[in-house]
């Protein structure tokens, strides 16, 4: 990862080309569901301490997916802003059908 992207949309092409195992990507669907309701539940409950789950939820699932089936490294720790970002574009066009 070399290439200094310079703006999300040209970021996201390539978060997708890291993102081409079936596998890989329902792991990061299944993490970022689990954030949103982990963060109604915590919202509902006012269990603030469980704020610090959120990321051990999101990013356990997807960093499995890319070391296990992906077998590449997360592009989160070069680009965690744009990361956190097509995680949720990612999310919300599976959701759409928009794939």
């Amino acid at each position: 990862m070399n290439k200094r992207y310079r703006s999300f949309s040209e970021f996201y092409p390539f978060y997708l080309s890291q993102h081409q195992d079936r596998t890989c990507r329902i792991l990061h669907y299944i993490g970022s569901s689990l954030v949103v309701l982990t963060f109604i539940y915590i919202l509902f409950s006012q269990q603030w301490g469980m704020l610090l789950l959120l990321p051990v939820i999101g990013y356990g699932f997807a960093w499995i997916g890319h070391y296990i089936f992906e077998k590449n490294r997360p592009a989160t720790f070069e680009y965690p802003l744009y990361s956190f970002m097509a995680d949720w574009v990612m999310l919300f066009r599976a959701l759409t059908n928009r794939n």
